[in-house]
């Protein structure tokens, strides 16, 4: 499952859905995009995406880096790669199916804490100078849900109905 994006211009809720819709939202405003906020729903925080089109990148050369693998250095235990030897496919195989399950159990349920740590980065960025803005990160933290949903109602309403569903997982739980 890719990440969802959401992006804002101003107080304006632009868009929301995946990268590759959000960047052909993004490519269709123009030279407008450049003032755009574009956010990562399950971390809350500002990134950025590559908005050139890419059949005008210069060709690459052959290899798996076409496909985005970047070697680096895991260290384990000698018990560990013991393990990973006999598992089917061999260790790089065994250790890319363990991360994709975690990440994909870790997207399907996203934590309380995830839920408020995405939200607070969001809130901050967007409403950091807007009235209510401490108290309603008191409230989000103190599970509060009541006093958070009062304290962002005179928010903008694409910040404020952001805000409140990064949050809502936080206070289901």
């Amino acid at each position: 499952m890719e990440r969802t994006l959401t992006a804002f211009a101003g107080d304006l809720w632009i868009a929301t859905g995946d990268e590759a819709e959000v960047r052909d939202a993004l490519r269709a405003m123009g030279d407008e995009a450049q003032n755009i906020l574009l956010f990562d729903d399950s971390t809350g925080r500002q990134v950025d995406i590559d908005l050139r089109d890419p059949a005008a990148e210069a060709p690459r050369g052959r290899g798996r880096p076409k496909l985005g693998v970047q070697p680096r250095e895991v260290t384990l235990l000698p018990r560990h790669w013991d393990w990973l030897a006999a598992q089917p496919g061999g260790a790089s195989a065994t250790l890319r199916k363990l991360v994709e399950a975690a990440r994909k159990a870790s997207i399907a349920a996203p934590s309380p804490r995830a839920a408020m740590d995405a939200a607070y980065h969001f809130v901050t960025a967007m409403a950091g100078d807007r009235p209510g803005y401490e108290a309603a990160i008191r409230a989000l933290y103190a599970r509060d849900e009541e006093l958070y949903i009062s304290l962002s109602g005179d928010w903008p309403s694409g910040i404020r109905d952001h805000a409140r569903a990064l949050a809502t997982p936080a206070f289901s739980a």
